[in-house]
C-alpha cells in the first residue's frame, strides 16, 4: 500500500468536518444522475423501452444504485448516531422503568439501535438479565427490525415522506400495543429455565468520551457491518420487483390484493411469515406490487409479517422461549398487524 493510499484512509479522522460536506455534496450528484443514467442504459441496449422487458430493466437500473446509495448515506449516518446507544447503553436506558412508558421507550430506542432479529437471542438474554421486564423487551424486538433507518430510507425514497411516517406510527404502535400485552400476560414463567435462573446484572454501563472522527469510523464499519449484509437481498428483491413491475399485470394483482378482497390481508400475513428476508429485500417488491394495483392495507401487512414475524426469528428465539410464549407473541402481534391492514384497506 503507497503513501497516497494511506493518506486517503487517514483523511476522514483528520478533518472529518470537511470530510462529511464533501461527502454528502458527492453523494448528491452522483444521486441527481441515477434516472437518466438508468434510461441512457435502457436504450443503449438492444430492448424495446417500451416493453415488458425494457420497463423491468429500467426498474431494476435506476432502483439497485438508488436503493444501494440510499441506504449506504444513511446507514453512515445512523452508525455515527449508534455510537451511543450500544447494547449496555440501552439496557441502562430501559431497566428500572415503569410499564407503559417503559414500552414507548423500548419501542422508539428500536428505531436508532443497529439491532435485527438475528440479535434476538442475545439481547433478550441481556435484557432479562438487566432487569426489563418482559413486555418491555418484546416492544423493543419488535420494533427494532421492523421500524429502523433501512425500513424508513427506503420508504421515503421509493413512496415519499408520508408513506414513511404511516408506516414510522402503525410500527411502533403495533411493537408498544403488542408489548404491553404480553406484560399484561405475566409470562415469565415460559421463558425457559436456564434464562430465568440467570443471575441478574448492573444495568450501568460506562461513559466513553466519542470524537467526530471516532463516529466516523463507526459510520464505516457500520456500513461495512450493515450494506455488506444486506445488498444480496437488495438485489433479489429489486430483481423479483422489476420483474413484477414489467410483467405481472395490473389486474391480477388487484383481484387478490385488492380492497374487494377481504381475504387479502390474513393471505399477506400468511404469506409473508415463512419468508427469510428483511427490509431492504422486501420494500422493492412493496413498490412493485403497490403499482400494480395492490391495496395499500395489504401490502403493509405482508411487509409488516415478513420482517417482524419471520419463522427464522422464531425459530432463534425458540432457544429462549417455550413454545407457549411464542405462540403468545405470535398472535398478539399478527392480530395488530391485521388491524392494521384493515383499518387502512377501509379509510384509504
Amino acid at each position: 500500500m503507497n503513501a497516497q493510499t494511506l493518506s486517503l484512509k487517514a483523511w476522514p479522522g483528520r478533518q472529518p468536518a470537511a470530510f462529511l460536506v464533501i461527502a454528502a455534496l458527492v453523494w448528491f450528484a452522483i444521486y441527481q444522475t441515477l434516472n437518466p443514467a438508468s434510461e441512457a442504459l435502457v436504450a443503449w441496449l438492444p430492448v424495446e423501452r417500451d416493453s415488458h422487458l425494457g420497463g423491468a430493466l429500467q426498474f431494476f437500473f435506476y432502483d439497485t444504485p438508488k436503493v444501494l446509495l440510499l441506504l449506504t448515506g444513511v446507514v453512515f449516518v445512523m452508525g455515527m448516531v449508534n455510537s451511543y446507544f450500544t447494547p449496555e447503553r440501552t439496557r441502562a436506558l430501559l431497566a428500572g422503568r415503569t410499564e407503559g412508558v417503559a414500552n414507548v421507550m423500548a419501542a422508539s430506542l428500536g428505531i436508532v439501535t443497529p439491532f435485527c432479529s438475528c440479535s434476538a437471542v442475545p439481547l433478550f438474554i441481556g435484557f432479562v438479565q438487566a432487569g426489563v421486564p418482559l413486555g418491555v423487551t418484546f416492544s423493543f424486538l419488535i420494533a427494532a427490525p421492523m421500524v429502523n433507518e433501512v425500513a424508513l430510507t427506503l420508504l421515503f425514497g421509493m413512496f415519499g415522506w408520508k408513506v414513511a411516517m404511516l408506516y414510522l406510527g402503525l410500527g411502533l404502535a403495533v411493537a408498544i400495543v403488542a408489548g404491553w400485552v404480553i406484560g399484561r400476560m405475566k409470562m415469565d414463567a415460559h421463558l425457559e429455565d436456564w434464562v430465568r435462573d440467570m443471575p441478574k446484572m448492573s444495568a450501568g454501563f460506562e461513559a466513553a468520551d466519542t470524537t467526530l472522527a471516532d463516529r466516523v469510523q463507526a459510520g464505516f464499519a457500520s456500513v461495512r457491518e450493515i450494506v455488506g449484509k444486506v445488498w444480496p437481498y437488495i438485489l433479489a428483491g429489486i430483481a423479483i420487483g422489476a420483474g413484477i413491475h414489467g410483467y405481472v399485470p395490473q389486474d391480477f394483482m388487484a383481484s387478490f390484493m385488492g380492497k374487494d378482497a377481504w381475504w387479502s390481508v390474513p393471505l399477506a400475513v400468511v404469506i409473508g411469515v415463512p419468508m427469510y428476508t428483511n427490509a431492504a429485500g422486501i420494500i422493492p417488491i412493496v413498490q412493485a406490487l403497490l403499482a400494480k394495483g395492490a391495496a395499500l392495507g395489504t401490502v403493509l401487512a405482508f411487509m409488516m409479517s415478513v420482517i417482524a414475524l419471520s419463522l427464522p426469528e422464531m425459530i432463534i428465539l425458540r432457544k429462549v422461549l417455550k413454545v407457549r410464549l411464542i405462540a403468545t407473541f405470535a398472535a398478539v402481534v399478527a392480530t395488530g398487524i391485521l388491524l392494521v391492514g384493515f383499518v387502512f384497506n377501509a379509510v384509504l
